[in-house]
């Protein structure tokens, strides 16, 4: 690896940074600072434990609603390996390689802090399975994500105890075969250990790092391919005029006004005379509507990079105040809002996006219908639109919030659950859908600039359609068009929107 990261918890662990760790061959080690304060951690809870019988819960009494069953000394390291397995209950599908990876990062930074006390193995062994991609099987379905994401990092953490399984190299080994690989001997729990691990937030924080990543870019592109979709109908640039904007101000408006003024600067379109004296919403108001998503979007990230930088298991030492508290960081809320807000602000998108990709295809404005030439012989960019319409609507049921449901558990212990690694999984759906549908736009949108011809748009939106068309050709008659929307999409997820 070219690369080397140190987790220092008294430095500010953002979203940019994690962006690039994620994004290249980073080594991920302990900071001294980190070392010292996971020692400095471990070494007061034991030593109190020595000196005082007092119920510590999850330490020395059971969990949950078992949580007044007192645990003597010689159990205490089989309560937390009992713990890890009875937890891991995981189903559905598994939980992509790129996220398991970001849970292992997340799951270390969230330790390193020295309020959970660990053992140093215990979180050098978690960034030793990152650092040689061996990553555990995790299932997506299992967390209320309350009393942490505890079957997803049941699973994650079952590998340190040569237990479960792994993803390494394209095969899935028994985690067991996997440690003697590299004579890696499994790790014996000590007391606090295993609610160390489960407890925490960071199956459905890992989901919200990579769908905000995600979005970002997602956001860039509904802004640049919504402008040459503007070109393409033949729009006009006075909703975009920044007097407009400033009445108004919405940070997120501003911005996406903004954005597309710039992407407009030299279009030979823009410079001949306009027939309509209005465009429909889909384009007169991308400010509006494209900004609302980037505020909305603005608080969600403030939320995930809080979290990022969080202790969130349950109970917390304090080792130079002597003290243990019990509490609930663990609990996801601020988490499952925000993720469903992410999954809304982002099908929103998506949404005006298919009502672009409607107006180009109806034959308005010089264009003829569904974006072909012989249009009944052909029929063109039809379907397309047909599939923008069928997900937008998948979106509308995705985007039904999570965070809203609850439902008690433990016997009564944990009676409100904020339900946010649901809402962590089905906005990746959401915004995967949402990938699709911007490129089906875009698809249309460099369709129907070719009716346009000779007239130019901008250097900037002609260099877009340049690098689209290495991609996927202008469509002259009717053929197999399921290749071209996946390239469409994959063309959104990697180009470098400006």
């Amino acid at each position: 690896m070219s690369h080397e990261y140190a987790l220092t918890p008294s430095s500010h662990l953002s979203l940019d940074t994690l962006a690039q760790l994620l994004g290249q061959e980073t080594r991920l080690t302990l900071s001294a600072e980190a070392r010292q304060r996971i020692e400095h951690c471990h070494s007061y809870l034991h030593n109190r434990l020595e000196h005082s019988d007092a119920p510590v819960y999850g330490i020395n009494t059971g969990f949950g609603s078992l949580c007044d069953k007192s645990i003597s000394p010689e159990d205490r390291g089989q309560l937390q390996t009992n713990l890890m397995m009875s937890h891991a209950c995981g189903t559905g599908e598994e939980v992509p390689s790129d996220i398991v990876k970001t849970m292992l990062l997340l799951k270390a930074q969230s330790l390193s802090y020295g309020h959970s006390g660990v053992q140093l193995a215990t979180v050098q062994r978690l960034l030793d399975m990152y650092n040689r991609d061996m990553l555990p099987v995790v299932y997506q379905q299992g967390s209320l994500g309350a009393s942490g994401d505890l079957a997803p990092l049941a699973h994650l953490c079952l590998p340190l105890l040569g237990l479960g399984e792994v993803n390494y190299q394209g095969y899935r080994l028994a985690a067991a075969d996997a440690l003697s690989l590299f004579s890696w001997e499994p790790l014996t729990l000590e007391a606090k250990e295993g609610l160390a691990l489960l407890n925490g937030t960071q199956f459905m924080l890992a989901y919200a790092v990579h769908e905000l990543l995600r979005t970002r870019r997602l956001l860039n592109a509904a802004d640049v391919i919504g402008a040459l979709s503007l070109e393409a109908f033949d729009g006009r640039a006075e909703p975009f005029d920044e007097r407009l904007h400033r009445i108004r101000p919405h940070a997120g408006q501003l911005t996406v006004a903004r954005r597309i003024r710039e992407q407009l600067v030299g279009s030979e379109l823009q410079q001949q005379p306009k027939t309509a004296v209005q465009d429909p919403y889909s384009f007169r108001c991308m400010p509006q509507v494209h900004g609302a998503s980037r505020d909305a979007l603005a608080y969600v990230e403030q939320v995930i990079e809080t979290e990022c930088n969080a202790v969130t298991d349950n109970p917390n030492l304090f080792p130079d105040d002597d003290l243990i508290l019990s509490g609930g960081n663990f609990h996801g809320q601020p988490l499952a809002l925000a993720l469903d807000m992410l999954a809304i602000a982002t099908a929103e998108i998506g949404s005006i996006s298919e009502r672009r990709v409607y107006q180009l295809i109806s034959g308005q404005r010089g264009l003829p219908p569904f974006l072909v030439a012989e249009p009944g012989l052909n029929s063109g960019f039809m379907i397309p639109q047909y599939t923008a319409a069928g997900i937008v609507s998948q979106n509308k049921q995705l985007c039904t919030p999570a965070s809203v449901d609850s439902i008690v558990s433990s016997n009564g212990q944990e009676d409100h659950v904020s339900m946010g690694s649901n809402a962590a999984t089905k906005a990746l759906r959401v915004v995967q859908n949402v990938e699709q549908v911007l490129g089906i736009e875009l698809l249309n949108a460099a369709q129907a600039l070719a009716f346009r011809r000779p007239a130019r748009s901008s250097e900037a939106l002609e260099q877009v359609v340049a690098a689209f068309r290495e991609q996927v050709n202008f469509v002259s008659r009717d053929r197999v068009l399921y290749p071209d929307l996946h390239a469409a999409a994959a063309f959104v997820r990697s180009y470098q929107w400006s």
